[in-house]
């Protein structure tokens, strides 16, 4: 898979949960404890969303800071893929940064759809965590 594809598919993961931006290398990464702290970090915000607490992603600064955890999750690919060309990594952070906006509304539209329907709001939640975890991991 290409580092296009790779990166929007990392970006709209971000877009949904922003930690799986950056930890998405933490994620497929050789050693078990860097693994470890990559689900310790997506973990906690799987959790967190789903609290009555948790402030809307599209209230500001959200749309932003997960265009920003997209474009360092994709310039990360590019980088573990050994490029080294300054606009295929600029590339590849714009791709990640402007498919975060598709996975933030997006995934921000699910959620207004299913509440529509009258289905419940946690299998809606858990069904766009498995999508977005799903994306992250295909990037690799």
């Amino acid at each position: 898979m290409n580092l296009v594809v790779r990166s929007a598919l990392v970006g709209v993961a971000a877009g949904s949960r922003s930690t799986l931006g950056v930890a998405q290398p933490l994620l497929v990464a050789r050693h078990r404890g860097v693994r470890v702290l990559g689900l310790l970090a997506v973990g906690g915000e799987l959790v967190g969303d789903k609290l009555p607490s948790a402030p809307s992603r599209l209230d500001p600064p959200g749309p932003a800071f997960r265009a920003v955890a997209g474009a360092l999750g994709a310039v990360t690919l590019g980088r573990r893929a050994g490029s080294r060309s300054v606009p295929a990594v600029l590339m590849a952070a714009a791709l990640g940064a402007g498919a975060s906006t598709a996975g933030t509304w997006g995934g921000a539209a699910w959620r207004r759809f299913a509440a529509a329907r009258g289905w419940p709001d946690l299998p809606a939640a858990l069904g766009e965590d498995a999508a977005a975890v799903t994306l992250a991991l295909l990037a690799r």
